[in-house]
């Protein structure tokens, strides 16, 4: 039996807003029991049932194959000749081009492009669509208050988490392809990730425009400590690994290493830095470790390197004098035949290759005061005055001058741990540090030499390296502890160079190298006054005692000519005696005996 109801509405309610209300309750129909079927079903007790008008759907989901983009780049050089020739050899170029130069269609297409070319050549010289019309407007950023911001993160993609030891920007970098180069290793002496399982090795070269995919792997056969960019071939990389190997790599090709050193002549500690040198093919490098040694190696045969060096303050001496491991070096292309190493141990070293036969060029910066409490994790010149140079160690940033052995400046002690610093290529007198609390402290000394100009917490993790963009030096590159690299773009401010800044920071550096140059030499002359007066009261002393050694052998020979004079006189009375006792004496005798016998 169907149960219906029928609803009748009239038309001109339709679409009203419904008025619910409560009625009686009414049946609307009844059935009655039927005995019929009663021995088809079967009492249940208690008995639910569980009824719905609605009709039964079902869900399903579909999702289509994700599309993985990755951004990749072509470099176009020479192109358009046939496979027979070489367009690097200048011979088969000169041949083809007079070939085709000969040649009539070539002459016929010359004269159909000539009136084209002819065109737009007037069209060009017609307005220039790229003049700078503000071009000389330097406006003056020096009010706009310091700040920084986020703009992109990379993160190691291994689940391991590992240090960012080190990042080093493309050489040609600029507004629309700019790549960062960071190694991934784990420092820390006997860590317990070592032991669960085999670490990851590889290290990741990263395009900024697509930070959640690395643009290039490179997979060494250890995890890389530093790694560096050629500035001659921009598609070559070097890489210090932590057992000691320098890796060379082509991003042209796979990720692997295409040279390696031997194992038994590499250093045999971990490599903390690598610089590319001045050379006619641009092959060259150099690497310091703290094993004491420091080599330079050429990539096309890295079997055995080209030349070493033992970083001992005294080479004619090494047994007597220890080893310096180094923990950082500088390399500058002004300044060829120099070097800046910071030791492990807190000390400054300059090496001279032109005066390799005094200590084997080494000249060892102060070992007192003026020294670091620990390993100087950042050593780098100034861009702008290559004779002053920063180190960076335990709490503090110091300046120094290439002709003082101390240094000239040294910033307050900060809260936590440095760890890394660098100084930014367009502003003289600006440079920063990160901190192992997470904070990266920039200094601005054109505005103020005691104070710090901005802080901004990365993270809560330490940082372990920092790199500014070779370009408009607004973008800087942050790595930390857990493997995260954060990228920030300071302020025009921080990065804008001022209005004669360059020369102000110089006179500034000049004068407070002047400053600790006389106060070296009026420390030298005091000691020199001392050493001099010393030098006075002890021969002061030397004549006064040879006055009183002058006088006691005098009385000395007083005393033995009186006990001489006495031995003669007693000699002479003895004498005497010896000559009254002889015949004269017997009569003497005789006479007095009979004297007093009578």
């Amino acid at each position: 039996m169907e149960v219906a109801y029928l609803y009748t509405r009239v038309r001109s309610e339709f679409g009203r807003q419904l008025k619910l209300e409560d009625v009686d309750t009414r049946i609307l129909c009844s059935i009655a029991c039927n005995d019929e079927h009663g021995d088809e079903y079967v009492l249940r007790n208690p008995s639910v049932a569980i009824l719905d008008t609605s009709s039964y759907m079902s869900e399903h989901e579909a999702n289509t194959e994700r599309l993985v983009v990755k951004h990749s780049s072509i470099r176009h050089t020479e192109g358009g000749w046939p496979r027979d020739v070489d367009a690097t050899e200048p011979t088969d170029v000169n041949r083809y081009r007079k070939k085709a130069e000969k040649d009539d269609d070539y002459k016929t297409t010359i004269k159909v492009l000539g009136p084209i070319i002819s065109k737009c050549m007037r069209q060009n010289n017609t307005i220039d669509i790229y003049q700078e019309y503000f071009d000389t407007d330097d406006r003056d950023w020096s009010g706009e208050p310091p700040s920084a911001k986020g703009l992109a993160v990379f993160r190691d993609p291994n689940s391991t988490k590992r240090t960012a030891t080190s990042i080093n920007w493309h050489p040609e970098t600029s507004g629309t392809t700019s790549k960062i180069a960071v190694s991934y290793s784990i420092l820390s002496f006997q860590d317990q990730r070592f032991q669960s399982a085999r670490l990851a090795t590889q290290s990741y070269v990263w395009d900024v425009i697509n930070p959640n995919t690395p643009d290039s792997e490179l997979c060494p056969p250890s995890p890389l400590c530093c790694l560096r960019f050629n500035p001659k071939s921009t598609d070559t990389l070097v890489g210090g690994s932590y057992n000691g190997l320098i890796t060379f790599y082509d991003l042209r090709r796979h990720g692997t290493p295409i040279e390696s050193s031997v194992i038994e002549k590499s250093h045999h500690d971990p490599i903390y830095d690598v610089y590319w040198i001045s050379s006619k093919t641009g092959n060259q490098c150099a690497s310091v470790s703290t094993d004491g040694q420091m080599l330079w190696w050429d990539t096309r045969r890295l079997g055995e390197p080209v030349d070493k060096l033992l970083l001992s303050a005294d080479a004619k001496n090494p047994q007597g004098c220890p080893v310096l491991g180094g923990s950082s070096m500088e390399y500058n292309k002004e300044i060829p035949t120099k070097y800046l190493v910071g030791t492990e141990q807190g000390i400054v070293l300059s090496i001279n290759l032109r005066n390799r036969k005094q200590n084997n060029g080494i000249s060892v910066y102060d070992t007192g005061p003026g020294k670091h409490h620990g390993p100087i994790y950042s050593i780098q010149r100034n861009p702008a005055h290559n004779k002053f140079f920063m180190t960076i160690g335990d709490w503090t940033a110091r300046i120094w001058m290439e002709d003082l052995k101390t240094p000239i400046m040294t910033t307050k002690y900060h809260k936590a741990y440095l760890t890394a610093g660098c100084w930014s290529p367009t502003r003289a007198g600006v440079f920063y540090v990160t901190r192992m609390d997470g904070v990266l402290d920039i200094w601005d000394y054109f505005y103020r030499q005691n104070e710090i100009a901005y802080s901004h917490k990365v993270g809560d993790a330490s940082l372990s390296s920092v790199a500014l963009s070779n370009g408009s030096g607004r973008l800087v590159a942050v790595g930390d502890a857990n493997g995260t690299v954060s990228l920030l773009e300071v302020c025009e401010s921080l990065a804008a160079p001022q209005q004669n800044e360059k020369n102000a920071i110089g006179s500034m550096l000049e004068r407070e190298f002047k400053q600790e140059k006389n106060l070296e030499q009026r420390d030298r002359d005091l000691r020199r006054a001392k050493a001099l007066e010393l030098e006075a009261i002890k021969k002061d002393s030397t004549i006064e005692k040879d006055k009183k050694d002058a006088k006691m052998e005098e009385q000395l020979r007083s005393v033995d000519a009186n006990f001489l004079n006495m031995i003669k006189e007693a000699e002479d009375d003895e004498s005497k005696v010896d000559s009254l006792s002889g015949p004269a004496g017997l009569v003497t005798g005789e006479g007095l005996s009979q004297d007093g016998s009578a």
